[in-house]
């Protein structure tokens, strides 16, 4: 078991580093790293460095002098000299260690991607580069020297001086380790220029693989309006004279914000129409905008240690999720984050990984990479503005980046100078960073009909969680608004602040009883306990003001619906009745109607179930949820088909978002409708379609019928050169697949040569579907359990980072019925069992299992 690290054991590192040099003679199999670091003395104690398993370390000196072995330890971890050993002034340290890029299939550290080096050092992946203080405190300012016969040498920074063979790059801005990166291949540039709002000229350069330059465009693009966007919204400027972003075919996350050398997994740069849908272009976008903003959210101003991880992911997340509302549509940005929110989010916070936006203890970093860290962080931010109003917000935010640039900061940081810019006192809002778990919001309601007044109760409650047994209150910020029985809003949007475990309000002087619009725009990341009618969301369906209330009401009916009949009762038709409202309004935006349509995910439904006490069946559940699409088309076959035909976007193919808005809403009603005509319709769009949005749009429901064998065929002829539209092609089959075939489907397609299952794309592609595929994943004979299992327990010893953070599948497994329960506790001891399980997969799995007591 690894040791536990813990918030209240952080200490300064005793040193202040004035300047990093490194140098790298580049090899695949002995790449030689000199590092020559400037520092003095801040505190008492020996010189601790990090590294580790894979440094060969050639030599070690002070001042030019080797170290002498007897003040000199090396050892797993940590490369330490006495404080005897060391001067009193200012010193330089200095090491030539040797490193394997080709044997790195961790991705972490120094590495080859198809022959391309390149880095990825956050959180602690610096320490296998060489020996250095890789923690995000101490920052320094890196000269960095790049030798290699690969043509494109690229580093951090401005580039200084280059010749024949070498490079030389200066980043003048202080940064920890993580921020380091290096690429070093044979690479094709997109170049641009931007120009600041203070007039300097920026030269922008997107990297990717030759044959890749085509498809590059649209990254561009995006970069430049996050740009643009950053000096409108907030006032930050670029501060190079360079932006390099560097597309990777082997990374283990989405990307990486690197000063001045963003690194990106190659999906998240490369599109065009006939590759890439509407959903890859919308992440390209969003996902530019995030690394870029980081910036200012994360390199300028860093965490202190990596407890503080939220401080910079969790605003990064809330400032593209405002550049993405800005671009596009605010109010299907904002459904469609609360979606990602409660199906990984809530989930999390109610199993066995549940853990604070703030964890105060953890094991290995790597395993909090979570969406408790990004999206809640993100909506705890939203929270903050909401509660300290625009002008607030605005001051807070100006005064973080005077106060704090150049520093790495905590979570007590960021809140006081909110606290010193509005007078607000936030030290219980803090309990949102520091308390696990998500609240549990009841609302009950009473109407005196003589005083024409409504009163509303509401009380909160968070469930224990893992090491949190009690939680005191929250600040909830509620917003409201009240609508008239016959549709008018009557009560425009108010915010209310919870403070206490139970609360009143009083609304007068209303000529009858109104529904209340409950949690407008998602104003907490709460769940809501309320009774209400069918007839009261159908209400609130067809004419709330708040679209967020509106879809909600919508998706409150088909969860009772989807509830109801996956528990053997007879589904409320309230839902599909409901929908002709919205089929029929024109006025409405594609994309929002396109969402209404949106069933309740499989998990959703069970974890609704589980929330009344019941046992969900996951194959009752996947039946209620395609008895019910078929309900919905038999209902409304005639607009169905008007709409197919009417959001088909005319002309070439744009990925904005009105045209992006036509082909969802065209694709939803392609769904429904081929559960009525056995698929002739979506073997026709498959046979014409302009574009790779329609084509999966089609190849989903082909697949899900069983009909997708010519198109496949189609498709693999077409694109088998194309990395990554053969990831769709490896998902699309287990994910939309009937249950009872997805697994073999998936062994099948795991025993292709071209399953590269070391690459993490490919096999989250193929994995990943699986277990995307709840009713298979569950299946009652535990084959998906053991699938996932074996696959997971080959990649651990490769890539154990990818490996753990795919073993969050299992989290929901006690919630099944005792056979299901059974399987899954065999896979998972299996799996924890395992000699030399890595660290990160040790930790996961021994929480997971911890759930089922």
């Amino acid at each position: 078991m690894a040791e536990t690290r813990l918030l209240d054991d952080y200490r300064p590192w005793p040193f202040r580093i004035t300047e990093t040099r490194l140098e790298f003679a580049l090899a695949p199999r002995g790449t030689m790293v000199r590092s020559d670091i400037a520092m003095e003395r801040s505190g008492p104690g020996p010189l601790v460095m990090d590294g580790g398993a894979g440094l060969r370390t050639r030599a070690v000196a002070i001042d030019g002098r080797p170290v002498d072995p007897a003040h000199l330890t090396i050892g797993a971890e940590s490369l330490s000299i006495a404080e005897a050993a060391l001067p009193d002034r200012p010193f330089t340290f200095a090491a030539e260690v040797e490193i394997d890029p080709a044997d790195n299939t961790a991705l972490e550290g120094l590495y080859l991607s198809g022959g391309m080096f390149c880095t990825q050092c956050e959180a602690e992946g610096f320490r296998h580069i060489t020996w250095y203080p890789d923690r995000p405190d101490v920052m320094a300012p890196f000269r960095v020297v790049v030798r290699s016969d690969l043509p494109v040498l690229l580093s951090n920074g401005n580039p200084v001086a280059q010749g024949q063979g070498w490079a030389e790059w200066h980043d003048p801005w202080p940064k920890p380790a993580y921020l380091f990166a290096l690429v070093a291949g044979e690479l094709r540039a997109l170049s641009d220029r931007f120009t600041t709002m203070s007039g300097r000229e920026v030269a922008l350069n997107i990297w990717v693989r030759p044959g890749d330059l085509d498809r590059a465009g649209f990254a561009m693009q995006a970069l430049k309006a996050s740009m643009a966007w950053d000096e409108r919204a907030y006032g930050r400027e670029y501060d190079l004279d360079v932006f390099n972003i560097v597309a990777v075919d082997d990374f283990n996350m989405g990307a990486m914000e690197n000063k001045g050398l963003n690194i990106f997994n190659s999906k998240l740069v490369l599109a065009s129409p006939d590759t890439a849908t509407d959903a890859d272009y919308e992440r390209i976008e969003s996902v530019i905008a995030h690394e870029y903003f980081h910036n200012w959210t994360g390199n300028r101003i860093t965490c202190r240690d990596w407890f503080q991880l939220c401080l910079k992911e969790g605003l990064t997340v809330y400032r593209d999720q405002q550049f993405t509302s800005d671009l596009r549509s605010a109010a299907v940005k904002r459904i469609e984050d609360v979606v990602t929110l409660r199906a990984r989010q809530f989930r999390e916070d109610a199993g066995p990984l549940a853990h604070p936006p703030r964890p105060d203890r953890y094991e290995e970093i790597n395993n909090f990479y979570t969406a408790t860290v990004y999206e809640k962080g993100a909506e705890v931010i939203g929270m903050l503005r909401r509660l300290v109003g625009e002008d607030g917000w605005r001051a807070g935010m100006d005064l973080y980046f005077d106060r704090h640039d150049g520093q790495a900061c905590t979570i007590e940081d960021w809140l006081l100078v909110f606290q010193d810019a509005t007078g607000r006192d936030l030290a219980q809002f803090k309990r949102w960073y520091t308390d696990a778990g998500t609240p549990r919001l009841t609302m009950a309601e009473s109407w005196d009909e003589d005083a024409g007044r409504l009163t509303l109760r509401f009380a909160q409650a968070t469930a224990p969680t893992p090491g949190q047994p009690d939680k005191p209150p929250r600040v909830i910020p509620i917003a409201l608004g009240l609508i008239s029985p016959n549709g008018d809003e009557v009560l425009p949007t108010q915010l209310l602040e919870m403070t206490e475990a139970e609360q009143e309000w009083h609304f007068e002087g209303l000529g009858a009883r109104p529904v209340v619009s409950l949690l407008r725009g998602f104003s907490a990341p709460v769940t809501v306990e309320r009774r209400m009618s069918a007839a009261d969301r159908a209400l609130l369906l067809a004419h709330d003001s708040d679209e967020f209330a509106r879809w909600q009401a919508g998706h409150e009916l088909a969860v009772d619906a989807l509830v109801a009949a996956a528990q053997g009762g007879d589904p409320d038709p309230a839902f599909s009745r409901a929908l002709s409202g919205v089929l029929g309004d024109e006025t409405l935006d594609p994309a929002f109607v396109a969402l209404v349509l949106r069933l309740p995910s499989e998990d959703e439904i069970a974890a609704a179930i589980a929330a009344r006490g019941a046992i969900p069946d996951p194959d009752r559940i996947h039946e209620a949820r395609e008895a019910l699409a078929e309900t919905i088309a038999r209902d409304h076959r005639p607009v169905l088909t008007a709409l197919y035909e009417r959001m088909n976007p005319a002309g070439p193919y744009s990925p904005d978002a009105a045209s992006a808005g036509r082909r969802s809403l065209r694709l939803a009603a392609l769904g429904l409708l081929s559960r009525l005509d056995g698929g002739a319709l979506a073997q026709a769009l498959w046979d014409a379609a302009p574009d790779m949005t329609q084509r999966m749009g089609a190849l989903a429901a082909l697949v899900r019928l069983d009909r997708a064998g010519p198109a496949l065929a189609q498709m693999e002829s077409q694109f088998a050169d194309n990395r990554l539209v053969m990831d769709k092609f490896f998902t699309i089959q287990p994910m939309a697949a009937p249950p009872a075939r997805a697994v073999a489907i998936a062994r099948s397609l795991a025993a292709r040569p071209d399953f590269d299952w070391k690459n993490p794309n490919r096999f989250r592609a193929l994995i990943g579907a699986v277990t995307a595929n709840p009713a298979a994943f569950h299946a009652a004979d535990g084959s998906g359990y053991d699938f996932v299992a074996e696959w997971l327990m080959r990649l651990d010893p490769a890539n154990p980072q990818t490996a753990a953070r795919m073993m969050t599948a299992f989290e929901t497994w006690p919630r099944h019925d005792a056979s299901r329960r059974a399987a899954a506790r065999a896979a998972l001891e299996r799996i924890a069992a395992m000699p030399s399980l890595s660290v990160n997969s040790a930790e996961m799995v021994r929480r997971i299992l911890a759930a089922g007591g």
